[in-house]
Formats: structure tokens, C-alpha cells, sequence
């Protein structure tokens, strides 16, 4: 496919997404709770959510799930940084760099970082919560597994994954809402980020620390 015949097929596409997402960022606006939107903008950077990730050193069930996750957000990092480089969408003209509560790395839109980044750890809670369920039998808990475990059997809480959801699927919102990226690039992020859950759940789990 030639560029001219791409640019056609293309081009409609994100004029149509620019012009829906603009109109949902203008309703949307007079209405937003910056504190809230730039709290999650803040919880969803990378700067953050690596260390935090590392709490799962804190439950011996859950040891084994250190290692993907970690390597799966750099994967997300590296993946979504060559991406952008490929198709170098510029971010909306309505961003305001100013209002970020997060440095930003790059200038291009397409994908969403933040909308991988928080779907990657929530698909990856989801299906680890799976796996852990299996895995758990050690009935010890330690402070991190009181607010994680359920007393009785010793699986993940549900109601922990399920808050998880839906903290990604805000954060990704908030995105299109504080106009720092197109419906499309939150779209693609959020399929970027279960793709590489799945990935580092199926490929990048290595037995280093003993239950």
C-alpha cells in the first residue's frame, strides 16, 4: 500500500477520531476535577508505578510474579517509545504541557503510554490473580497479603481486582478528558497493554525467589 493510498484510508479515521475526542475533552472540561485527573495522571507514570511494584516482594505467594512484572512494564516502556517513533502523531493541539503533573518524555500521541502502562497492570493483576489463586498455599500472610488475600482460602481478593479495573479504565479515560491524547492512541494503549500482560504471564515467568 502506497503512502498517498494510506494517508487516504487513514486520514478520515483521525479526523474523525480529532474531532470526537476534542468535542469529549470541551464537554467535559468545565466539569473536571483537575486535582483528581492529575492524581491519577501521577499514579499511572512509570517513575511510579516501578517502585510500587516492587511491594510484591512484601507476599512470598506472590514473589514469583515479580519478575514479569517488572520486565513487563519495561517492555511497555520500550515498545511504546518505538511505536510512537514509527507513526509520530502529534498530541493534541488543546495539551497543555504546563497542567502536567508528570514530565513528558516524548511530544507524539499515538499510543497512549499512561492507557498501557494502567491496563498492563490491570490485565496483569487479573490473570496473575488467577495463577496466584493455584499457587497460594502457604498460610502465612504477611502485612501486604491482609489487604490482598482473603482470610479463609487464601485467594486474591476479587473486589482487589476488580478496583484495579476500574482505576485503569479511569486513568485511561482521564486521558482524552485532560486532552492529552486522541480516543484512537487510549484505544490502541489499553490493546498494548493486555497483549503485554499476557505475554510476560506466559513467557517472561522466572522461578528466583522461593514461595
Amino acid at each position: 500500500m502506497s503512502p498517498s493510498t494510506a494517508a487516504i484510508i487513514v486520514g478520515p479515521i483521525l479526523a474523525v477520531d480529532a474531532t470526537v475526542s476534542h468535542a469529549i475533552h470541551t464537554a467535559a472540561k468545565p466539569f473536571l476535577p483537575p486535582f483528581l485527573l492529575l492524581l491519577l495522571e501521577i499514579s499511572a507514570d512509570f517513575r511510579f508505578s516501578f517502585p510500587v511494584s516492587l511491594s510484591l516482594l512484601l507476599s512470598p505467594p506472590l514473589r514469583p510474579f515479580l519478575i514479569p512484572f517488572l520486565l513487563g512494564l519495561l517492555l511497555d516502556l520500550i515498545l511504546i517509545a518505538l511505536v510512537k517513533l514509527i507513526f509520530r502523531r502529534a498530541r493534541p493541539a488543546y495539551n497543555h504541557p504546563s497542567m502536567s503533573a508528570a514530565v513528558t518524555a516524548d511530544h507524539y500521541s499515538f499510543p497512549s503510554g499512561h492507557a498501557s502502562r494502567v491496563f498492563f497492570v490491570a490485565a496483569s493483576v487479573h490473570f496473575f490473580s488467577a495463577a496466584a489463586e493455584v499457587t497460594m498455599v502457604d498460610p502465612s500472610y504477611s502485612f501486604l497479603d491482609g489487604w490482598i488475600r482473603d482470610n479463609h482460602d487464601g485467594d486474591v481478593k476479587p473486589e482487589v481486582v476488580v478496583v484495579v479495573w476500574i482505576w485503569a479504565t479511569v486513568t485511561a479515560i482521564s486521558r482524552i478528558l485532560l486532552g492529552r491524547h486522541y480516543v484512537l492512541d487510549v484505544a490502541a494503549g489499553a490493546c498494548f497493554g493486555i497483549v503485554e500482560a499476557l505475554f510476560a504471564l506466559r513467557f517472561l515467568r522466572f522461578e528466583l525467589f522461593g514461595r
